[in-house]
Protein backbone atom coordinates (compact mmCIF):
# COMPACT_ATOMS: atom_id res chain seq x y z
CA UNK A 1 0.00 0.00 0.00
CA UNK A 2 1.36 3.60 -1.14
CA UNK A 3 2.76 5.83 1.74
CA UNK A 4 3.21 9.54 1.84
CA UNK A 5 4.84 11.52 4.26
CA UNK A 6 2.85 14.45 4.53
CA UNK A 7 2.56 17.91 6.95
CA UNK A 8 -0.42 18.63 9.06
CA UNK A 9 -1.96 22.01 9.81
CA UNK A 10 0.54 22.92 12.64
CA UNK A 11 3.67 21.88 10.92
CA UNK A 12 4.14 18.45 12.23
CA UNK A 13 3.88 15.25 10.15
CA UNK A 14 1.95 12.36 9.42
CA UNK A 15 1.68 9.40 7.03
CA UNK A 16 -1.15 9.42 4.42
CA UNK A 17 -2.58 6.40 2.83
CA UNK A 18 -3.76 7.24 -0.03
CA UNK A 19 -5.92 3.90 -1.28
CA UNK A 20 -7.38 4.45 2.31
CA UNK A 21 -7.39 7.83 2.02
CA UNK A 22 -6.71 7.74 5.96
CA UNK A 23 -4.05 9.76 8.26
CA UNK A 24 -2.20 8.48 10.83
CA UNK A 25 -3.07 11.61 12.62
CA UNK A 26 -5.30 14.63 12.51
CA UNK A 27 -4.70 16.95 9.14
CA UNK A 28 -5.68 19.49 11.81
CA UNK A 29 -2.51 18.55 13.65
CA UNK A 30 -0.79 15.46 15.00
CA UNK A 31 0.78 16.94 17.62
CA UNK A 32 -2.04 18.94 18.62
CA UNK A 33 -4.20 16.23 18.37
CA UNK A 34 -2.10 14.08 20.43
CA UNK A 35 -1.78 16.53 23.05
CA UNK A 36 -4.99 17.33 23.48
CA UNK A 37 -7.21 13.46 23.48
CA UNK A 38 -4.30 11.43 24.99
CA UNK A 39 -1.66 13.83 27.19
CA UNK A 40 -4.85 16.31 27.94
CA UNK A 41 -7.84 14.00 28.76
CA UNK A 42 -5.63 10.86 29.69
CA UNK A 43 -2.45 10.90 30.89
CA UNK A 44 -2.83 14.45 32.97
CA UNK A 45 -6.15 13.07 34.77
CA UNK A 46 -3.54 10.33 36.90
CA UNK A 47 -1.65 11.84 39.23
CA UNK A 48 0.11 8.08 40.16
CA UNK A 49 3.80 8.13 40.65
CA UNK A 50 3.92 4.70 38.21
CA UNK A 51 1.27 4.74 35.43
CA UNK A 52 0.49 1.85 33.14
CA UNK A 53 -0.57 2.51 30.11
CA UNK A 54 -1.51 0.89 26.64
CA UNK A 55 -1.44 2.18 23.16
CA UNK A 56 -4.01 0.73 20.59
CA UNK A 57 -1.98 1.61 17.34
CA UNK A 58 1.58 2.50 18.11
CA UNK A 59 2.59 3.74 14.26
CA UNK A 60 4.82 6.52 14.48
CA UNK A 61 5.41 6.64 18.54
CA UNK A 62 4.50 10.39 18.78
CA UNK A 63 2.38 9.42 21.53
CA UNK A 64 4.51 7.70 23.34
CA UNK A 65 6.99 10.34 22.94
CA UNK A 66 4.75 12.89 23.65
CA UNK A 67 4.28 10.67 26.77
CA UNK A 68 8.20 10.17 27.85
CA UNK A 69 8.33 14.34 27.37
CA UNK A 70 4.98 14.79 29.99
CA UNK A 71 6.62 12.34 32.39
CA UNK A 72 9.45 14.09 32.26
CA UNK A 73 7.34 17.41 33.66
CA UNK A 74 6.00 15.49 36.02
CA UNK A 75 8.40 13.29 37.47
CA UNK A 76 5.76 10.24 36.45
CA UNK A 77 7.11 6.65 35.62
CA UNK A 78 5.40 5.20 32.82
CA UNK A 79 5.36 1.40 31.76
CA UNK A 80 4.19 2.17 28.06
CA UNK A 81 2.49 -0.93 26.11
CA UNK A 82 2.32 -0.01 22.37
CA UNK A 83 0.43 -2.63 19.73
CA UNK A 84 1.45 -2.55 16.16
CA UNK A 85 0.53 -5.51 13.89
CA UNK A 86 2.19 -3.78 10.96
CA UNK A 87 5.36 -1.70 12.45
CA UNK A 88 6.60 1.10 10.20
CA UNK A 89 9.75 1.24 8.36
CA UNK A 90 12.43 3.32 10.46
CA UNK A 91 13.26 5.60 6.88
CA UNK A 92 9.78 6.63 7.43
CA UNK A 93 10.35 7.53 10.73
CA UNK A 94 13.49 9.21 9.84
CA UNK A 95 11.04 11.92 7.93
CA UNK A 96 8.81 12.36 10.83
CA UNK A 97 9.62 16.20 12.20
CA UNK A 98 8.56 15.45 15.88
CA UNK A 99 11.57 16.29 18.01
CA UNK A 100 11.96 19.77 16.41
CA UNK A 101 8.60 20.41 16.42
CA UNK A 102 8.41 19.55 19.76
CA UNK A 103 11.49 21.30 20.89
CA UNK A 104 12.80 17.82 22.26
CA UNK A 105 16.32 17.75 20.76
CA UNK A 106 17.87 16.60 24.09
CA UNK A 107 15.70 13.44 23.91
CA UNK A 108 16.34 12.88 19.88
CA UNK A 109 18.08 9.48 21.36
CA UNK A 110 15.15 8.62 23.22
CA UNK A 111 12.86 9.18 20.24
CA UNK A 112 15.30 6.78 18.14
CA UNK A 113 15.62 4.16 21.10
CA UNK A 114 11.90 3.61 20.52
CA UNK A 115 12.10 3.07 17.15
CA UNK A 116 15.59 1.11 17.14
CA UNK A 117 14.69 -1.34 20.22
CA UNK A 118 13.42 -5.08 19.63
CA UNK A 119 9.98 -5.82 18.93
CA UNK A 120 8.03 -7.91 22.13
CA UNK A 121 10.79 -7.09 24.63
CA UNK A 122 10.27 -4.61 27.75
CA UNK A 123 13.46 -1.71 27.13
CA UNK A 124 14.28 1.09 29.07
CA UNK A 125 13.94 4.55 27.07
CA UNK A 126 15.03 6.34 30.69
CA UNK A 127 15.20 5.66 33.96
CA UNK A 128 11.84 6.78 34.38
CA UNK A 129 9.91 5.00 31.10
CA UNK A 130 9.91 1.65 29.64
CA UNK A 131 8.60 0.43 26.63
CA UNK A 132 7.32 -2.59 25.68
CA UNK A 133 6.50 -2.59 21.50
CA UNK A 134 4.05 -5.96 21.10
CA UNK A 135 3.56 -6.50 17.26
CA UNK A 136 0.28 -7.87 17.32
CA UNK A 137 -3.23 -7.72 15.80
CA UNK A 138 -5.88 -5.85 18.28
CA UNK A 139 -8.00 -8.84 18.01
CA UNK A 140 -5.31 -10.85 20.37
CA UNK A 141 -5.01 -8.74 23.29
CA UNK A 142 -5.69 -10.58 26.29
CA UNK A 143 -4.29 -8.76 28.83
CA UNK A 144 -6.31 -9.25 32.45
CA UNK A 145 -6.37 -5.71 34.81
CA UNK A 146 -2.51 -4.76 33.64
CA UNK A 147 -3.22 -0.98 32.49
CA UNK A 148 -4.13 2.04 34.09
CA UNK A 149 -4.94 4.16 30.75
CA UNK A 150 -5.63 3.07 27.50
CA UNK A 151 -4.64 5.35 24.15
CA UNK A 152 -7.50 4.01 21.69
CA UNK A 153 -5.80 5.22 18.43
CA UNK A 154 -6.27 2.46 15.74
CA UNK A 155 -7.31 4.17 11.85
CA UNK A 156 -11.00 5.55 11.68
CA UNK A 157 -14.39 3.33 12.12
CA UNK A 158 -15.21 4.34 8.48
CA UNK A 159 -11.99 2.65 7.55
CA UNK A 160 -11.93 -0.53 9.43
CA UNK A 161 -15.18 -0.52 11.21
CA UNK A 162 -14.21 -4.50 13.23
CA UNK A 163 -11.42 -2.06 15.32
CA UNK A 164 -14.01 -0.69 16.95
CA UNK A 165 -16.47 -3.62 17.69
CA UNK A 166 -18.18 -4.22 21.14
CA UNK A 167 -15.58 -7.24 20.81
CA UNK A 168 -12.50 -5.47 20.63
CA UNK A 169 -13.76 -3.06 23.59
CA UNK A 170 -14.56 -6.16 25.78
CA UNK A 171 -10.53 -6.91 25.66
CA UNK A 172 -10.10 -3.14 26.56
CA UNK A 173 -12.26 -2.95 29.60
CA UNK A 174 -10.57 -6.30 30.83
CA UNK A 175 -7.17 -5.00 29.86
CA UNK A 176 -7.63 -1.76 32.45
CA UNK A 177 -7.26 -2.16 36.00
CA UNK A 178 -10.75 -0.79 38.17
CA UNK A 179 -11.24 2.87 37.60
CA UNK A 180 -8.92 2.18 34.43
CA UNK A 181 -9.41 5.14 31.59
CA UNK A 182 -9.81 4.82 27.80
CA UNK A 183 -9.28 7.96 25.82
CA UNK A 184 -9.91 8.37 21.70
CA UNK A 185 -10.53 10.77 19.29
CA UNK A 186 -13.35 8.82 18.25
CA UNK A 187 -17.05 10.24 19.01
CA UNK A 188 -19.51 7.88 16.62
CA UNK A 189 -22.73 6.87 18.48
CA UNK A 190 -21.81 2.80 17.47
CA UNK A 191 -18.82 3.15 19.26
CA UNK A 192 -20.59 4.90 22.27
CA UNK A 193 -23.09 2.34 22.47
CA UNK A 194 -19.83 -0.66 22.18
CA UNK A 195 -18.23 0.51 24.97
CA UNK A 196 -21.40 0.96 27.09
CA UNK A 197 -22.53 -2.63 26.51
CA UNK A 198 -18.91 -3.64 27.96
CA UNK A 199 -19.62 -2.09 30.92
CA UNK A 200 -17.70 1.62 30.26
CA UNK A 201 -19.00 4.89 31.66
CA UNK A 202 -18.57 6.89 28.65
CA UNK A 203 -18.02 10.69 28.77
CA UNK A 204 -18.61 13.27 25.69
CA UNK A 205 -15.31 15.61 26.04
CA UNK A 206 -14.38 18.48 23.58
CA UNK A 207 -12.28 17.26 20.62
CA UNK A 208 -8.82 18.30 19.19
CA UNK A 209 -8.30 21.03 16.09
CA UNK A 210 -10.91 19.91 13.33
CA UNK A 211 -12.99 17.78 15.54
CA UNK A 212 -15.81 18.76 17.96
CA UNK A 213 -15.81 15.92 19.90
CA UNK A 214 -14.10 12.83 21.77
CA UNK A 215 -14.28 10.04 24.26
CA UNK A 216 -13.28 9.05 27.71
CA UNK A 217 -14.14 6.38 28.96
CA UNK A 218 -14.19 4.93 32.25
CA UNK A 219 -13.71 1.10 34.02
CA UNK A 220 -15.85 0.85 37.41
CA UNK A 221 -13.90 0.76 40.57
CA UNK A 222 -14.06 -1.67 42.68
Amino acid sequence: MKREIVKTSDGSTTIYLPELEENYHSKHGAIQEAKHVFIKNGFAENKAPTISILEIGFGTGLNAFITFLEAKKTNQKVNYSGIEAYPVPFDEIAQMNYVIELQAAAFETEFKKMHDCEWNINVKISDDFCLTKRKQFFSEIDDVEQFDLIYFDAFGYRVQPDLWSTEIFEKMYNSLKPGGKLVTYAARGVVKRSMIEVGFTVEKLAGPPGKREMFRATKAAI
